[in-house]
Parts: structure tokens; C-alpha cells; sequence
């Protein structure tokens, strides 16, 4: 497995994504983007000097990004309290 170290994601409003450049970002289109459990919220991961359309929005590395996606907002395979 390959980790960029050097990688960073950032975390936006779903209503934000049409103003992502996706020229800019890892991501391919807004359909390749993957979403929080109710839709609001997706993120972008870039290498090198920040696309100004992510300036002073919060940064984080691999290990962050990981520890944020393996919650219950994010993991959509996760089993929901309420269904039990």
C-alpha cells in the first residue's frame, strides 16, 4: 500500500463542490467524490501548494483523514443504532 505522506484533504460542504477545480485536486469529477452518511458533507485530497479555492479551510494528513472517515458520519456500512 501506498501512503502520500505529503497528501492533504480537506473537508467541504456538499454545496461547495461546484466551485472545486478539479483540475487542482486528486478527484476526478464531483462523481467521484465520496460523501458523509447524510450527503453534506465530502472532502478533496491534493498534493503541493493549496488551490486557492481551499484557502483557510482546515488541512489535514493521512492518519487525520483516516481517523475522520472511519467514524459513523462517514461509513456508510456502518450499522445504524436506530435499525436495531
Amino acid at each position: 500500500m501506498i501512503f502520500h505522506l505529503d497528501r492533504k484533504y480537506v473537508i467541504i460542504n456538499a454545496s461547495e463542490v461546484s466551485s472545486v477545480d478539479f483540475s487542482k485536486v486528486i478527484e476526478t469529477s464531483a462523481d467521484s467524490l465520496r460523501y458523509s452518511r447524510d450527503n453534506s458533507l465530502t472532502f478533496v485530497k491534493f498534493d503541493g501548494n493549496t488551490p486557492s479555492f481551499l484557502n483557510g479551510k482546515t488541512q489535514y494528513n493521512y492518519m487525520q483523514i483516516g481517523s475522520i472517515l472511519s467514524t459513523y458520519d462517514w461509513d456508510k456500512d456502518a450499522d445504524d443504532a436506530e435499525d436495531v
